[in-house]
Formats: C-alpha cells, sequence, structure tokens
C-alpha cells in the first residue's frame, strides 16, 4: 500500500487538484497541512479559494515553517495529510526565517527522513522549477538549486512520485516501478 506520495508539476500544471482528489480517495482524517502565507489581497483570495474548495472533510493546519513538528502533531494512524506546497515553504525558510543553505539542508533531511516513519498516508505537493532558464540573478539561482535538492530528496523518500503538466499526471516513481 502508498504511504506516501510526492506530487510534482508547475505552476497551474493541476497538482493540487490531483493531490486533493487522490487524499479524498483514501478513508480517514483528513489533514491539510498549508504552507502559504497571506502577504497580500491577492494571495488572500487564493487561500480563501483553496480553502471553500476543500470543504467540510477536511481540517486544516497553517504552518508557513515547522512543517516536520506539525505533521508529527497531524500524524496516526488513521491520518491522511496533504502537505501544499513544499515550494512555498522553502521560500518562508530562505526569506521569512532567513536560514543559510546549511540549515535548509537540515530542515529538509529532517523532513525527508520524517515521511517514511508516518504512521498516517501523506501527499506532498511541490513545484518543477529546474526545467526553465537559469535565473538571472543568486537568490533565485539559490532558490531553485535548493528546491530541486529538497525534490529529489522527497522523491526518494515518497513511495510514489506523480509529475503532473497540464492536468495530465506522469507516474515517475512506484511502489512497481522504481526509478
Amino acid at each position: 500500500m502508498v504511504q506516501s506520495v510526492l506530487i510534482l508539476g508547475g505552476a497551474k500544471s493541476g497538482k493540487s487538484r490531483r493531490a486533493q482528489a487522490r487524499a479524498e480517495s483514501w478513508p480517514g482524517r483528513h489533514v491539510y497541512l498549508a504552507t502559504a502565507t497571506a502577504g497580500d489581497d491577492e494571495m488572500a483570495r487564493r487561500i480563501a479559494r483553496h480553502q471553500a474548495v476543500r470543504g467540510e472533510l477536511w481540517s486544516t493546519v497553517e504552518e508557513p515553517l515547522e512543517l516536520a513538528a506539525a505533521l508529527k502533531r497531524a500524524d496516526g494512524e488513521d491520518a491522511v495529510l496533504l502537505v501544499d506546497c513544499l515550494t512555498l515553504w522553502l521560500t518562508n525558510l530562505l526569506l521569512m526565517a532567513g536560514l543559510d543553505d546549511a540549515a535548509v539542508a537540515g530542515r529538509c533531511a529532517e523532513l525527508a527522513g520524517l515521511v517514511p516513519r508516518l504512521a498516517g498516508r501523506v501527499i506532498l505537493v511541490a513545484n518543477e522549477v529546474g526545467m526553465g532558464i537559469v535565473p538571472g540573478d543568486g537568490l533565485s539561482r539559490r532558490f531553485r538549486d535548493l528546491a530541486g535538492w529538497l525534490n529529489q530528496q522527497m522523491a526518494a523518500a515518497c513511495d510514489e512520485v506523480i509529475l503532473v503538466a497540464a492536468g495530465l499526471p506522469l507516474a515517475l516513481k512506484s511502489p512497481a516501478k522504481d526509478v
């Protein structure tokens, strides 16, 4: 049985919709772990839209920084945990917490080590940011590199990995097909 899934994709690729549908196909206590913060009116509207789409089935935990701790608190044998999204969490570690690369790497390694030990099932959503041009500034290159390393760690830690493009899934890793 699949216990952990990483769903990757670009902006507006359909990854969050696919993650929610997958999570809702599993029985249990559904917990949405949101990493976004409403820094402006437009983002507040996006968050409200996402909450409305989830509906009554879900309880929401907002945690922009301490994701591993939040997962531990929400975990349980009946838990279905959906983290949306790892890329925003990484942004928060860099910009809100001001962590250096070593501290970020430690947080990422902690999360990757935790996922296989969770009693419940978990779906993690992340942006695939490494398929475009090389960013022109240092912060953007740093972010792209850290996001790539985070995605690699999470892909190794998860039972299943799916890439979503234009709303269509491509299985990159499954229990029957380990690549």
